[in-house]
């Protein structure tokens, strides 16, 4: 097990692989995706949180993920075209991924693993939310249901830590 999440990699829907060493130091909002799901809606909220706190520190990354209802079904391409047409997203999309079971992406067996839910490690749903402080370790989880725009006060908080 990493000792941090910026010990990480993940690949962007481009292709190319992210050492997420790039954002050490900064605060991260870590989301699984679907484009096709009740909450798609959210990539709203997500995006003005980006767009308000990108320059204090924050960088929301999303990971599609089809694991749930078949709910985002695309390509990597796809789904970027998707989120950037409809939603206006500026924050980094990551490759579609799993984030349950044995082909579980490393990024969500770390934040799983710091943070427990209602299902104890398991993501229940699309758009569960992962709040990474400054230091990588410290990790706060937020169900699919809570809608980004009440997490400003924790990304206040962990932007000032």
């Amino acid at each position: 097990m990493s000792e941090t999440i910026y010990d990480l990699h993940a690949q962007e829907t481009s292709g190319v692989e992210k050492n997420l060493d790039a954002y050490r130091g900064a605060v991260l909002l870590v989301v699984n995706t679907a484009s096709k799901c009740g909450f798609t809606p959210q990539y709203k909220g997500l995006e003005e949180l980006y767009e308000k706190y990108k320059d204090k520190g924050l960088v929301v990354l999303g990971f599609p993920c089809d694991q749930f209802a078949h709910q985002d079904p695309g390509d990597n391409a796809q789904i970027a075209a998707f989120c950037e047409h409809n939603f206006g997203v500026t924050f980094p999309l990551m490759a579609k991924i799993e984030v349950n079971g044995p082909n579980a992406h490393p990024v969500f067996q770390y934040v799983k693993t710091h943070s427990h839910g209602v299902l104890g490690k398991n993501v229940k749903w699309n758009f569960t939310k992962f709040l990474v402080h400054r230091d990588g370790t410290t990790v706060r989880r937020f169900a699919p249901s809570t809608k980004p725009e009440t997490l400003a006060r924790h990304i206040e908080e962990a932007i000032a830590e």
